[in-house]
């Protein structure tokens, strides 16, 4: 009876918070959220579901634990980064690139802003604007606009994604779209017209970069006045 007490406890600490955060991350990537049931992740990590509730009390709990898991590992390594304004460069395409490689994430952060994951970012964001030495009362407000920004276009893509297969060709779903801006009168939409022609080759990160480049600008803007 006690070798056997002693297995069962040997496989019940084998049953981690964190050997479950990583099969839900597994299940999400593959399969999307919907497929996200503690039945499905009793299956995989063979164990019954009220193994699981101990480490993890809900769905939300999960989440938020695989969300914080997926951000805290790509924001926190912040060596090499060399300055502090190519360190928030860096950073902010490091959270792209992971609601890119998981798109449920910016699902996630868009829903609860006290999260911890959220709170990863705006620390990293936030250190670096204090690095290049922006006002006390002005930091909150840089740390928001950007996180804002790097938030709301990183999980507009990832909506995109989760909408259009992977295999779809970009180009040609790109050029569908400019297809369809250039049916509105152009005398209405000039400008719609005027960009729709560099829709179908644009790149989204750089895209994405020069956004944080404009920020960064008017932040050194509002720190020279």
């Amino acid at each position: 009876m006690a070798a056997k007490t002693q297995r069962n406890g040997r496989r019940a600490d084998a049953l981690s918070k964190e050997r479950i955060v990583e099969a839900a991350i597994d299940i999400l990537d593959r399969d999307g959220e919907s497929a996200l049931t503690f039945r499905a992740l009793a299956a995989r990590l063979s164990t019954g579901s009220g193994a699981i509730y101990w480490h993890i009390a809900d769905k939300n709990a999960l989440l938020v634990a695989a969300a914080d898991a997926v951000i805290s590992g790509v924001v926190t390594d912040r060596d090499g980064y060399g300055s502090p304004r190519e360190a928030i460069r860096m950073i902010a395409l490091s959270v792209f690139d992971a609601i890119d490689a998981h798109p449920w994430v910016g699902t996630q952060l868009a829903r609860e802003p006290w999260q911890p994951a959220m709170v990863h970012i705006f620390e990293s964001v936030g250190t670096q604007l204090q690095a290049l030495s922006i006002a006390e009362e002005a930091q909150f407000n840089s740390a928001s606009a950007l996180v804002s920004y790097l938030l709301g276009l990183a999980t507009q893509y990832a909506a995109v994604m989760q909408l259009v297969p992977r295999e779809t060709d970009r180009s040609a779903f790109l050029t569908a779209i400019a297809s369809q801006w250039t049916q509105h009168d152009p005398a209405k939409y000039p400008f719609v017209h005027q960009i729709a022609a560099q829709l179908p080759e644009h790149d989204d990160r750089e895209q994405f970069l020069a956004g944080i480049d404009l920020f960064l600008a008017g932040i050194d803007a509002g720190r020279s006045t």
